[in-house]
């Protein structure tokens, strides 16, 4: 699965911007009624041709670069971790600046230039509006670099979809959630990178008479103590509060996982902690090698035993959660 589809264009360095806009501006002449008039009309079509190249480039990487407006949602929070908001905004903050002054600065060069009647006037105009442009082009020099980095970093980020009712499941590793993943997916789960860890995350889909959910494993992300990970991860697992609707948290009653019952208990906590206000239905596992009989749910991937109790606990969970999100669409529109 690629990352985000953000049809961002590839950002040109300060110095690769500003030797395709006096190439360009090299390869222009005009024919004029007399020498003057040549040269006139020569100097306004090189100082607009390069202008507009240099405008266009960076109004177009303001454009389509992505808004992140809403600070309480996944992707900014994930794009805060990976790239850094508040550079982000000022980087595209001081292209959109330079492109304004860029603008600016070739009007008021064409007014000057159709004005005068000097040809030495016109070339030392000429010569100074490329100075000039130069100047400001090199000024976000660095604000152009940290862009192409960002749109590096935004093509790995997941592509999930942060508007589609989502249902994470979590627990140890080896307790059977990546099987679980499979078994209630429509189609072949598939991997979409994660910055934080090495496997990336599992995505699945679930269906649901017209409707749709997705069905999220994170490895290496909620199968330790809170406390016990980096401040980037702790940062992740934050980010990922923004797009889980539903926990599907899986325990192996038998530990055959290699975690003893009470450790895998205290994760439940951790996370009920972590993830407050939050559903989270809880399911044990592997019920073909050990049932507890202590009232939760059960099941085995495995055997396909329960599978279907299972099913029915999510799904009513997560029309609860498609209702919901309906109403607060609606409620916007209003």
């Amino acid at each position: 699965m690629a990352g985000m589809d953000y049809k961002i264009p590839t950002v040109m360095s300060s110095e690769e911007l500003m030797e395709k806009a006096f190439h360009r501006a090299s390869k222009i002449y005009k024919n004029g009624t007399n020498p003057l008039d040549t040269r006139k009309k020569t100097a306004l079509a090189k100082v607009t041709a390069s202008g507009d190249i240099v405008v266009t480039a960076l109004q177009g990487y303001v454009e389509r670069f992505p808004r992140m407006d809403k600070m309480d949602d996944f992707f900014p929070q994930l794009v805060d971790i990976v790239i850094g908001i508040d550079r982000y905004k000022k980087a595209l903050g001081a292209v959109n600046w330079c492109a304004m002054k860029a603008e600016k600065l070739k009007n008021d060069t064409l007014k000057d230039i159709r004005r005068t009647k000097d040809p030495e006037i016109i070339e030392a105009t000429r010569r100074g509006f490329y100075g000039r442009l130069n100047s400001y082009v090199d000024r976000i020099s660095d604000d152009l670099l940290f862009l192409q980095d960002a749109k590096n970093k935004f093509r790995k980020l997941p592509a999930v979809d942060p508007n589609t009712p989502t249902v994470v499941v979590a627990g140890f590793p080896n307790v059977g959630k990546s099987n679980l993943v499979t078994v209630m997916s429509t189609a072949e789960p598939e991997i979409a990178p994660y910055p934080f860890t090495t496997k990336g995350i599992i995505v699945g889909h679930i269906e649901d008479d017209w409707r749709k959910y997705q069905i999220v494993d994170t490895p290496g992300l909620l199968d330790r103590e809170f406390e016990k990970r980096n401040d980037i991860e702790k940062q992740a697992v934050l980010a990922l509060r923004y797009l889980t609707d539903v926990i599907l948290f899986v325990i192996d009653p038998s530990e055959t996982c290699g975690f003893h019952r009470d450790v895998q208990e205290k994760l439940l906590a951790n996370i009920q902690e972590s993830f407050e206000g939050v559903t989270i239905i809880v399911a044990e596992s592997k019920c073909d090698v050990m049932k507890t009989g202590d009232g939760r749910l059960y099941f085995s991937a495995q055997t396909g035993e329960n599978m279907d109790a299972l099913m029915d606990a999510v799904r009513t969970e997560m029309r609860a959660v498609f209702r919901r999100k309906a109403l607060e669409a609606e409620t916007e529109v209003e």
